[in-house]
Parts: structure tokens; C-alpha cells; sequence
């Protein structure tokens, strides 16, 4: 938290300008943050009242991502508050232009790790020298995007949901990853994969794994609650003093024993953590314990493809030096004991992290020896997968800020966000392009790509393909391989108390719906029938019964070899 925000005295000749609203800012973003904060969040858990408990157990899943021909896997590394780019990398050929805009907060070329001729970081992030020699970190230069918001909640969400037209509360409700695994996935709400398709530790105000139906992410609050699942095998603690003799105490304990013997995910965690092991020792802070407690399961082949891990206390408003010299100290040490562990079994190659945060900082310093919120900033990678260690792209010039003393960006996010889905996750261009939301693919050398990976045909200079293998979540659609035609099929409810499913059917075939219920149960077949072509409507409550429960429903479609999940609420 930012303390006394309103008190910023400015050397900057831009005062007066500062980020308007900050404090109340914070508010707003905490507001949404606490409800997430509450408990576990994410696939196949449930608070009180308003998300889904389970979907159902995980199980074999013919279209997963381990089908994909790639074993890498990536880490997200959310530098939350808005890490300043200035104190990263420190360009050297404008030093002078630098060190003038912050005379109290600049770094001394004494204390200068110079990597280049052009560029340096502070020697406080010396643990990654030995990693530069060995070719494992780039660092991209002005990472942004048009008309940058300087919100952290905006900002934050842009980042992870790529529509540049949110606005506070306004904005698509679906994440870049979220898109991903929607579309891998398509029948994840009823027969979800074999291991956890991403781990997130960290719930707060973040949309990256978001689906139109679901959050793809086993999400825990912090890592206290990831290492006690990891070395119990439990989801929930039933002993927890929390239920006391509170009016919901008997229901919270018994829908946490039922997370815990539905949700097979813990076990799996709880199986890889034990299978794998620390060969480094770590410094004892939450960050490198987030790293050492993912190496672990990395090591014991968890089969997670992508996670997420945060660390706070970025929005250096006032006393930057000393705090952001801990923040990038503590960093670099846990990133490179992390990559010195899982060499160790030789998986360094394969894994590939890359950090983000929600906007970088201003150029000047403000008067309480910090900065305030700003645009463009380097992105970080880390990895053997990167082939070299170099600084990519075009540093923003410092003695052409725009009219708020903030630097312009050079490269947009997007661009990075999706040479990792095509290059680094081997996602088909055209895929990578429709989670980009039609951002046109202009790949970035990061120094790997999928050039060994079978993709299926695009034809680069013409219209590409239609898929039909895997069509797009978010219209419903169900696409078939051996007729190259669509189904849609949409849920509305007519009156409060009559759900229906619209279905558009372009050719006859047999069409076969299933209800389950959010402990995946099967409750009920809502549908089997030879459907010719044209409109159907089904009404979900006369075709099951009429005793259904008010809540979260699932319905499965199953038709022309395809499935598909949407959830509906019955009342």
C-alpha cells in the first residue's frame, strides 16, 4: 500500500500532473481483490454464495495441452504495483539525460553491473551476471502500449485480458491464458485435465487464466496455502479455528470436506512435491519460497504447463533506493538458485519466465525520493530456452518523454504475449492471433521458436484456414472435423424459472446433452434425440425434473464426435 500519496512534493517540471485518484484508486481495486481474497478461487472451488465448488474430478483429456508437441513450460512473474524500468535497466548511452532527471535517486555508475556498451542493472542484481555468461536473460526495452493507462486496476487488467479499450470497471472479462486453455479445453467444466492446466499463487485482481466460463488456474492466496496443499495432499483445513461457532460454520466445513475429496488436484500437487526435491537452498522470503515450491513440482512433474507467482511492493512512490534495491536484490537471487535447481535434472531449457507488471514509472523523481506511476518498462526473461543473453528491441529516449515525463513505448506487450504462444507453446498463428483479440502476429527474437513442431498448415500470405478441429469457445460453437460445419448452441431463460438451449443445427445428426451438477454429478439427460436441420429449443427444467435444486448447473453437448460445456443457473 502507498502511504501519504497526496503529500507528493515533485522536483519533476511536470507537478501538478501526478496520477490523480491514486489513493481511491486503491480502494476500488482492494474492493474487488477482497472477495477473491477470501478463499481458494479459481477451478473447481466455491465461496459461499457464488462461485462453483467442482466441476468435477480431473481426468484424461484427448485435447490437452500435454498433447501439444512441446514439454516447455512457462512462469509468469507479476512485478505488482508498477515496477520502474529505470532502475532495471540503466541505459548507459543516456546516462547523463538520466542522472539529471533523478538527481537523488539516480543509480551511480559505480554501482552499475555494465552488460553492454549500451546498457547495465544495478549491481544490487548481480546474481544474474553469471546467468547473462551463460546466455539466460534478455531484457526487452519499452514494453507498453497506445495511450497507456496509469491505473493500477486498469492497467493490471489490460495486461492480462490485451483489450486496450478498458476503461476503471469497463472491460473484457476473459484473460490472454484464459483464451488459450478455453480453446484446448473445450470440454473443461465436465472432464477436466489430468493435471492442473496453470497454478497461480497470488488471487488478487487478475485476470490472466479467466475464461468466459471459468478460471483455468489452481489459484491459492499466497504461498502459505500452496506448500500446506503441497505437503498434506489437503485442499481445505477442517480444524481451522475460522468455522468457531459461527452461523454458516457447519456448511463452510462441510463444503470444504467435499472440496477436498472432489478435488483431486491437491493429491496430484501433493504427489509431485514429494516426488521432487530442493538441490539449492533458498533465501527464506515468500518470493524464493514461491520458486523453491515450484521447482519442486517442475521437478516431480506435476504436468502444469504455465504458472503464476507475484511479487508486491513496486509502487515506489516515495523511499525508491532502499526498496526497490530489496525488491530486484531478492529477485535476481531466488531467479538464479531457481535455475542453478532445476539444472540439476536438466529442465532449465524448458522452462522459461518472463516477468510483467502493470506500468512502469516516470522519468523524474518526485520529492519523496521515489517516482510516480508512468508507461513503458522492460519485460524480463530468464531461461536456457533463450539461446543468448542480449537487450532486445529500442530503448525509449529519455529527452523525448511525452508532455507528463513519461516514456513512450517501443514495443507493444501483445507482441511479446503472443511470440511466447506461437514460439514457446507452439499455439497455431492463427490461435495466437484470435487470444490476441485479431492483434496481427509480429513475432519478437526471443531466441527460441517452434521450428521442430509440426503446425497445421497456414498459409502466411493468404486467408488462412478455417479450423475446424477446434473452434472458438466464446460464440458456442461446436465445430466437426468430418462435416466442416458448426453448431451453436446458446443458454437464455425465457422466464426466471424455465432455462433453455437454444440450438442451431446446420445438418441432421444426433444430438446428446447431459446435466451435472457442480460436484460433476450426472443428474440428468436433457437431450437424445436425431436433430434435422434448423432451430431447436430445449427447456432444461420439463426435460429433466422438476426437483432440481435452485443453482449451477453444467450441461455437456456431445454431437458429431464433439463436446462442449456451458454452465447455466436453474431457479
Amino acid at each position: 500500500m502507498c502511504d501519504n500519496h497526496d503529500n507528493h512534493k515533485t522536483t519533476s517540471p511536470y507537478k501538478g500532473l501526478e496520477h490523480e485518484g491514486h489513493d481511491q484508486e486503491h480502494k476500488n481495486w482492494s474492493r474487488r481483490s477482497f472477495l477473491q481474497a477470501l478463499g481458494i478461487a479459481g477451478s473447481g472451488t466455491m465461496l459461499l454464495g457464488h462461485n462453483m465448488l467442482s466441476a468435477s474430478a480431473p481426468s484424461p483429456l484427448t485435447a490437452a495441452i500435454a498433447a501439444a508437441e512441446t514439454d516447455n513450460i512457462l512462469i509468469l512473474i507479476r512485478l505488482n504495483g508498477g515496477n520502474d524500468g529505470l532502475s532495471t535497466v540503466i541505459p548507459i548511452q543516456q546516462y547523463d539525460t538520466y542522472a539529471n532527471a533523478r538527481p537523488n535517486i539516480y543509480i551511480p555508475e559505480s554501482k552499475i553491473l555494465k552488460l553492454t556498451d549500451d546498457f547495465g542493472v544495478p549491481t544490487y542484481m548481480n546474481s544474474l551476471e553469471p546467468m547473462w555468461g551463460e546466455g539466460q536473460f534478455k531484457a526487452v526495452h519499452g514494453v507498453g502500449y497506445q495511450n497507456q493507462s496509469l491505473s493500477h486496476f486498469t492497467g493490471s487488467d489490460i495486461y492480462a485480458n490485451t483489450d486496450l479499450t478498458t476503461t476503471g470497471f469497463n472491460g473484457l472479462n476473459t484473460g490472454w491464458m484464459g483464451r488459450y486453455f478455453e480453446d484446448i479445453y473445450p470440454d473443461y467444466l465436465v472432464n477436466p485435465p489430468e493435471a492442473p492446466a496453470a497454478v497461480q499463487i497470488g488471487s488478487i485482481s487478475n485476470l490472466v487464466f479467466q475464461g468466459d466460463e471459468t478460471n483455468y488456474a489452481f489459484v491459492t492466496n499466497n504461498v502459505d496455502q500452496l506448500e500446506e496443499i503441497a505437503q498434506t495432499g489437503e485442499f481445505y483445513d477442517l480444524t481451522n479455528s475460522l468455522f468457531g461457532d459461527c452461523m454458516y460454520g457447519d456448511q463452510l466445513r462441510f463444503l470444504r470436506g467435499v472440496a477436498n475429496t472432489t478435488y483431486e488436484y491437491a493429491g496430484k500437487i501433493h504427489d509431485a512435491y514429494m516426488r521432487g526435491q530442493n538441490q539449492v537452498e533458498y533465501q527464506d522470503n515468500g518470493f524464493a519460497r514461491q520458486l523453491a515450491l515450484l521447482a519442486r513440482l517442475i521437478k516431480g512433474n506435476l504436468g502444469t504447463k504455465v504458472y503464476m507467482i507475484s511479487m508486491g511492493g513496486f509502487d515506489t512512490h516515495g523511499n525508491q533506493p532502499l526498496a526497490h534495491e530489496r525488491l530486484m536484490s531478492t529477485l535476481s537471487i531466488a531467479i538464479n538458485n531457481f535455475y542453478e535447481d532445476i539444472a540439476f535434472t536438466q529442465q532449465d531449457d524448458k522452462v522459461l519466465s518472463m516477468t510483467f507488471s502493470e506500468f512502469g514509472r516516470r522519468i523524474f523523481e518526485n520529492g519523496s525520493n521515489g517516482t510516480d506511476h508512468g508507461k513503458a518498462a522492460p519485460t524480463l526473461f530468464f531461461g536456457s530456452g533463450l539461446n543468448g543473453s542480449a537487450f532486445v528491441g529500442e530503448h525509449p529516449r529519455l529527452d523525448e518523454p511525452n508532455n507528463r515525463g513519461n516514456l513512450e513505448y517501443t514495443m507493444d506487450f501483445r507482441d511479446l504475449y503472443a511470440t511466447v504462444l506461437a514460439e514457446w507453446l507452439c499455439v497455431p498463428i492463427d490461435k495466437v492471433e484470435q487470444h490476441m483479440l485479431d492483434h496481427p502476429y509480429s513475432p519478437v527474437d526471443l531466441g527460441f521458436n517452434c521450428s521442430g513442431v509440426e503446425f497445421p498448415d497456414i498459409a502466411m500470405d493468404s486467408d488462412p484456414p478455417t479450423p475446424i478441429d477446434t473452434p472458438p469457445r466464446d460464440n458456442g460453437e461446436v465445430g466437426s472435423a468430418e462435416t466442416s460445419t458448426q453448431i451453436v448452441h446458446t443458454p437464455y431463460y425465457p422466464t426466471e424459472q424455465a432455462p433453455h438451449i437454444h440450438l442451431e443445427m446446420p445438418i441432421t445428426a444426433h444430438v446428446d446433452i447431459q446435466l451435472y451438477n457442480i460436484l460433476g454429478q450426472n443428474v440428468g439427460t436433457v437431450f437424445n434425440e436425431m436433430v434435422t436441420e434448423g432451430s431447436v429449443e430445449i427447456n432444461i427444467r420439463e426435460r429433466v425434473r422438476d426437483t432440481l435444486s435452485t443453482g449451477k448447473y453444467i450441461y455437456q453437448i456431445n454431437v458429431a464426435n464433439q463436446k462442449m460445456s456451458k454452465s447455466v443457473m436453474i431457479m
